[in-house]
């Protein structure tokens, strides 16, 4: 199987690519991958959760793996429901957030038949492992 690996940087997206980052419930993107999605790819102050413009949000910012571990099952139905979309995910809650790869990347373990949710590659090692 070939691995679908979210590029280390992104600095633009194709039309049908969303950027999937690790937000606060507030929707205030100050800084890190939330800063990017606002700035470049259309993510709207003030809405932390979800889908806005070419990103969808998930809150790493409000308690631990077992609270985002839902919001990451309501975006895996979203990603089914919009196969005509590719989904970037980016290293949620492992910057700001302060979860480590080990913590966040097994809650992606379910997608690794999902052909239109890319990972990145720290992620991808994790999950191999399993």
């Amino acid at each position: 199987m070939d691995k679908r690996i979210t590029p280390e940087r992104i600095n633009h997206l194709n039309k049908d690519e969303i950027f999937v980052f690790g937000s606060n419930r507030s929707g205030y993107h100050g800084g890190g991958a939330a800063r990017v999605a606002m700035v470049r790819f259309g993510a709207v102050w003030g809405e932390g959760l979800g889908r806005t413009g070419q990103c969808y949000a998930i809150d790493t910012m409000s308690g631990g793996v077992e609270t985002i571990r839902p919001q990451i099952d309501t975006f895996i139905i979203y990603a089914k429901e919009h196969p005509e979309l590719k989904f970037f995910v980016t290293r949620i809650g492992c910057g700001i957030a302060g979860f480590t790869t080990e913590e966040i990347a097994p809650l992606f373990k379910n997608t690794v038949e999902i052909e239109n949710i890319y990972l990145p590659i720290s992620f991808w090692k994790l999950i191999d492992k399993e």
